[in-house]
């Protein structure tokens, strides 16, 4: 396997616009995020960059970024457009879909994302869960829940579904973590397809690779990685910074 690691990213996030280059512990967050695939060893890593300013730090670091239409609708798109200029020929057999908002994910989780796909030949999609954090998880549809097939002991599964919605019962719930990793084909089919049904209902679009049959595994994490989507967040992640000086 000839794997890469894209990061799709762009300055018009609706909830904290300009975060990429939001400042957190005198780093700007996407060359944190850029910093920790690197630090993972497992892959080359690129930005694929909706706006140009992005490019212009990622490349003043003496990283890898490419500019894609900012207009484009979706992470996946941007990546398969970054692709296109990376790697035409095809090179590269699947692609890690690495969230620019996740500026402390360990490399380890990343490399375990790379094992997975490359360790089990029915997954199209590879990608992460850990455990919830408080029990207040469970009823919050901000947190986006996994239900996998996990054998006892096991530390990876198959994925049978993913929803906002409170489960119920005894048992763990696993909290999805944003970290995609695709079988290039399974990319190109999934993109090439409409919004499902189901990912219209939950606003989650790995529904609608499952709704195509596409085969999703998810491997355990220790923890979920700090995600920044808003001011508060962004704020946590400057404070745990200052834990790291």
């Amino acid at each position: 396997m000839n794997p890469i690691i894209l990061i799709p990213t762009r300055m018009a996030a609706t909830r904290l616009p300009g975060k990429p280059l939001a400042d957190i512990g005198g780093i700007p967050m996407i060359l944190r995020a850029f910093g920790q695939a690197n630090a993972a060893g497992v892959a080359p890593v690129a930005v694929a960059a909706g706006d140009q300013e992005i490019v212009d730090v990622v490349e003043a670091a003496g990283g890898r970024a490419v500019l894609t239409d900012p207009a484009l609708p979706s992470g996946s798109d941007r990546i398969l457009a970054a692709l296109a200029v990376l790697d035409p020929q095809g090179r590269h057999d699947a692609i890690i879909n690495l969230q620019g908002d996740m500026p402390f994910v360990e490399p380890t989780v990343i490399e375990a994302c790379v094992k997975l796909i490359a360790d089990q030949p029915g997954c199209d999609i590879a990608t992460v869960v850990a455990p919830e954090s408080s029990p207040a998880d469970r009823t919050n549809p901000d947190v986006v829940k996994a239900v996998l097939a996990l054998q006892a002991g096991a530390s990876a599964g198959r994925a049978l579904y993913f929803t906002r919605s409170t489960l119920y019962g005894d048992g763990p719930v696993w909290r999805h973590i944003g970290i995609y990793g695709y079988r290039r084909e399974a990319l190109e089919r999934f993109n090439a397809a409409p919004p499902s049904p189901l990912e219209q209902r939950e606003k989650l679009e790995q529904l609608r690779a499952m709704e195509m049959g596409l085969s999703i595994w998810a491997t355990i994490a220790d923890t979920a990685p700090i995600s920044v989507d808003n001011p508060a967040d962004l704020a946590a992640a400057r404070a745990y910074a200052e834990t790291l000086s």
